[in-house]
């Protein structure tokens, strides 16, 4: 659990839920397993219907070519990209996918096509004025991960796109009004506002943060110990300083 730089909620007014916010990128292997424990533990949480969750864009490495060096074999484009051998880098993916089976998913990596994952985020910032932001960033992770979808070519977001109630022309609206290029970027430096340098990041109620894909039991002890918080803030009497008041059906106070 981190400390996070700024706190922006101003905690004088009362909120109906209390909000969640995820950091992510789609291409990162951590963040689908911290979405997935994140989902577990609040299947355990009792108070989750009080929960807004909110998706935020965080791209991992935006210097990458939309069809870099190595994108078919995400074993050298990691070694390369890293300065390890091969072997350890293979090594490393397999380490992942057990984490990833743990968590109830399926990676793999052989099918895996590495690309700059901005495209990916302007869908995201679309289907998240559309009331989409899980679904899109599920189907994104899934596309990636596990059945090697190419998420440079604006066809396979179309079909991503339309497998969540997307139009072809609303796809073709986030991936070219400069509205949706505009509020990734706006996630990310907001991200380093907070403090943010690596994802998945949950900053809960702008209070607590939960860095990286931690496990079920440790996610849930932090929604906990923020919501007990959270429901002190939102639930504490008004601080009232008397003075002349009028009321209804009698005479003004003097």
């Amino acid at each position: 659990m981190n400390e996070l730089k700024s706190k922006n909620t101003n905690h004088s007014e009362k909120q109906k839920k209390m909000k969640i916010e995820i950091w992510s990128d789609v291409m990162c292997p951590f963040c689908y397993i911290g979405k997935r424990n994140f989902e577990a533990a609040l299947a355990q949480f009792p108070g989750r219907e009080h929960i807004d969750v909110k998706w935020k864009s965080f791209q991992l490495d935006p210097s990458i070519p939309e069809v870099p060096q190595h994108r078919e074999n995400v074993y050298q484009f990691v070694a390369s990209r890293k300065g390890v051998s091969y072997e350890q880098s293979v090594q490393m993916h397999e380490q992942v996918v057990k984490m990833a089976k743990d968590a109830g998913l399926d990676y793999h990596f052989d099918k895996v096509l590495v690309t700059n994952s901005l495209k990916a985020h302007r869908l995201i910032q679309f289907a998240k004025t559309k009331g989409l932001g899980e679904q899109v960033e599920e189907r994104l992770f899934h596309a990636y991960f596990t059945e090697g979808k190419d998420l440079s070519v604006d066809a396979v977001l179309t079909e991503l796109g339309s497998d969540i109630g997307l139009t072809h022309d609303q796809v073709t609206e986030a991936l070219t009004d400069p509205t949706f290029l505009h509020k990734a970027e706006a996630d990310a430096a907001e991200a380093g506002e907070l403090g943010i340098t690596g994802v998945p990041f949950f900053v809960i109620d702008r209070q607590y943060g939960i860095s990286g894909a931690q496990p079920v039991a440790g996610m849930l002890r932090v929604l906990q110990t923020a919501y007990a918080a959270w429901l002190q803030s939102n639930s504490a009497p008004l601080q009232v300083v008397d003075g002349k008041t009028c009321t209804p059906g009698s005479e003004c106070a003097e």
